[in-house]
């Protein structure tokens, strides 16, 4: 094939420096790197020992961002899902507290535990609202599945549970399906909101509104955001950016936004109201505002299978986008700032082989493959690292980030790629040459224009890869044909583009 023998020309050339007449177009290409691979631990994205982090309920308290969380394993017994707790005041270093609050007795309606939320309550002490949840469904577990439940404590290390205060659905709503409350002080109103996920009756799924002035007693206010179309809205939060207010929730194994001009709403729902992936790549999240700045905290699905076939499960590692406000009032994410103070020590970006119609002028490359895939092989990725870079695609196809090991032909490299023909970002693995013949299956939309330059930030530890575009949307992936001494590469396939200001960073 073509592409083999392009590859064995390229790998052939030891030129370091100099132009060489084994690149293209000008190309100038290096050996390949002869170090060892070795994964790193999870600094960015962590995890329990033996554990997966489900729903994130965080809170602000003494300058740290608190991650309370669900504990899930993979072998959940009848009680599951306690909530354990990270902290962290920069995103990068993490500290495991442990378990935070466990799961009930049988007969308890709590013998689960679901997402809510935690606060400093104006009473001085922390109270924490989450969903219990016991499959026995009626006597002696209560009037349905699931309820709102309420703990304090004075230390946020000793917990003690408040089970006079647990309320189930009202009439004309799901017993079984009212979950995840997130509560939150009011000062105009001085009083306490709680909004819930819920399922009414004719509604579907629906976010209603509790007030409260005692944290113990709560009036019930009805809905306050039914759009009518998914069956539940979970994990809801509510917060201000600017002059407007947003609504984030999740179904369908996807994170979602609405936007009202108060708290109060009506919220309305954007035509584009994603910020990344479908598919449990990213959910669940709920914001907190630390150092004037707000992020979005969840979760990013695991892979049983751990290869690259588009498949996540409920469950996974950490994940944590910082939000911003655009100009037309939408939402969009980038990475966090602080992780400029973790990616400190800059590295070389040399090209060690090519295939296809390349080329490179003024630092720039050039890829033309809408014949056929044009590659330029970066040589073996960073097990933890940052790369930025601008690119422009021109055609209706896909160009990206190539992976793959380096026996393989350039042809079976995997691409995660920004897709103008399906108007996403996508990853399933799917090889470059059967990109544009395939429909993306995880993919975030985003509408491309002809000649617009794009900015693009990817961060990747081990297996983990995020890559933003333009500060407004993201794809989460894991990219198992990454790892293990894989060369990363930038592509063009069914479209022609150019790669400029490259640059890549790691951990000092």
């Amino acid at each position: 094939m073509m592409f083999r023998r392009m590859r064995k020309a390229a790998l052939a050339c030891t030129v370091a420096v100099a132009l060489t007449a084994c690149g293209q177009g000008g190309i100038t290409l290096a050996e390949p790197t002869d170090e060892t691979y070795q994964s790193g631990p999870y600094q960015l994205y962590p995890t329990s020992e033996g554990a997966w982090v489900g729903d994130v309920m965080p809170l602000v308290d003494d300058g740290k961002l608190e991650l309370y969380y669900l504990y899930d394993t993979d072998h959940n017994g009848q009680a599951y899902h306690p909530i354990y707790r990270f902290t962290t005041g920069n995103l990068y270093e993490y500290q495991d507290d442990g378990e935070v609050i466990p799961c009930g007795n049988f007969g308890d309606p709590d013998l689960a535990l679901g997402t809510g939320s935690v606060l400093l309550g104006q009473d001085g002490m922390y109270h924490c609202f989450y969903t219990g949840h016991n499959d026995g469904n009626g006597s002696p577990f209560g009037p349905g599945k699931e309820c709102v439940m309420h703990a304090v404590s004075s230390d946020k290390v000793n917990w003690t549970k408040l089970p006079e205060d647990t309320f189930y659905a009202p009439e004309n709503y799901s017993t079984d399906d009212f979950r995840d409350p997130e509560v939150f002080w009011n000062e105009d109103e001085q009083c306490y909101w709680m909004l819930v996920a819920a399922h009414e009756n004719t509604l579907g799924g629906v976010v209603v509104k509790y007030t409260s002035t005692d944290l113990s007693n709560w009036t019930f206010c009805g809905p306050i955001f039914a759009p009518q179309n998914q069956y539940m809205l979970e994990c809801p939060d509510l917060f201000e950016m600017g002059d407007r207010w947003y609504l984030t929730y999740s179904w369908d194994c996807t994170t979602y936004y609405a936007v009202g001009d108060s708290m109060d709403g009506p919220f309305t729902v954007p035509e584009d109201n994603t910020l990344d992936g479908n598919n449990f790549v990213f959910y669940a999240p709920k914001t907190a505002e630390l150092n004037g700045q707000r992020y979005l905290c969840g979760w990013i699905g695991r892979n049983f299978q751990q290869q690259d076939v588009g498949m996540y499960q409920w469950a996974g590692s950490l994940l944590i986008h910082q939000l911003e406000q655009l100009e037309d009032g939408s939402l969009g994410i980038c990475a966090p700032e602080t992780l400029e103070n973790y990616f400190t020590q800059s590295q070389p970006i040399q090209a060690v082989g090519t295939a296809g119609s390349v080329s490179e002028k003024d630092g720039a490359y050039q890829l033309k493959g809408t014949k056929e895939p044009a590659v330029i092989d970066l040589d073996m990725r960073k097990p933890t690292f940052t790369l930025t870079c601008d690119v422009t695609v021109d055609g209706s196809g896909c160009a990206g980030f190539a992976f793959g090991q380096p026996d393989q032909d350039y042809s079976s490299y995997s691409g995660l790629a920004l897709d103008t023909a399906h108007g996403c970002l996508r990853y399933e693995g799917a090889a470059l040459t059967d990109l544009n013949s395939t429909d993306p299956m995880v993919y975030t939309k985003f509408d491309f224009e002809p000649g617009v330059t794009h900015h693009l930030k990817m961060v990747a530890e081990n297996e983990i890869v995020i890559l933003y575009i333009d500060g407004e949307k993201a794809l989460s992936s894991r990219i198992y044909n990454s790892i293990d001494g894989a060369h990363m590469g930038i592509f063009a396939a069914g479209a022609d583009a150019v790669f400029e200001n490259l640059s890549l960073s790691v951990p000092a």
